[in-house]
């Protein structure tokens, strides 16, 4: 699939959003990504993860996981397109850990997936949680990067699209400036 393409369904799925965001980092923004809409349509779930099963085509993987939640839906359809086990990692208190029985090998092949990467704060702690089990992380990879290339996870990193989305301290943030009511669409709660 060629950019074009790719945000047309973006576009169409309404994943991409313009308007005012409170984002989960507290920064604001005029565009929002609401990637879980993706997950509505499995004919388009099974596409893009097929663009990243291409990119991973050569590696061995026995486990693709992803933060809960954005990162389920994607890790077990990628996963089943690799004949490999899907998993997930989900917060307790705080602090993302594997839970309901789920097991990785000393050895183990990991490939760690998410729908949308901003900081890469959530993969950078799954990719953690891999490691402390000795296992193998053999790259990362999601649907929009959108930090457009600028998250390093000192791996191999691959995206279905890879968007320059700005975002403002709230301080700095123009759309406020020009009196914008602000949306807050995220899965976050802020203290």
């Amino acid at each position: 699939m060629d950019r074009k393409e790719i945000l047309k369904i973006l576009s169409d799925l309404k994943v991409l959003n313009k308007g005012h965001f409170l984002l989960t980092s507290g920064r604001h923004s005029d565009t929002y990504l609401q990637c879980a809409k993706i997950f509505q349509y499995p004919e388009y779930s099974a596409l893009f993860a097929k663009e990243i099963v291409q990119r991973f085509s050569g590696e061995k993987i026995d486990i693709v996981i992803g933060p809960a939640i954005g990162g389920i839906i994607f890790a077990y359809e990628v996963a089943r397109q690799l004949g490999a086990k899907a998993m997930f990692a989900e917060r307790e208190e705080g602090v993302m850990k594997l839970r309901r029985g789920f097991e990785i090998n000393e050895g183990d092949n990991v490939l760690v997936v998410e729908d949308v990467v901003t900081t890469g704060g959530s993969v950078k702690e799954v990719i953690e949680v891999v490691k402390n089990y000795n296992a193998n992380v053999v790259g990362v990879a999601c649907i929009v990067d959108r930090s457009n290339g600028k998250v390093d996870f000192g791996i191999k990193f691959e995206s279905v699209i890879s968007l320059d989305v700005i975002s403002y301290e709230s301080k700095d943030c123009p759309l406020c400036k020009e009196g914008l009511p602000v949306d807050k669409p995220g899965s976050r709660k802020f203290k």
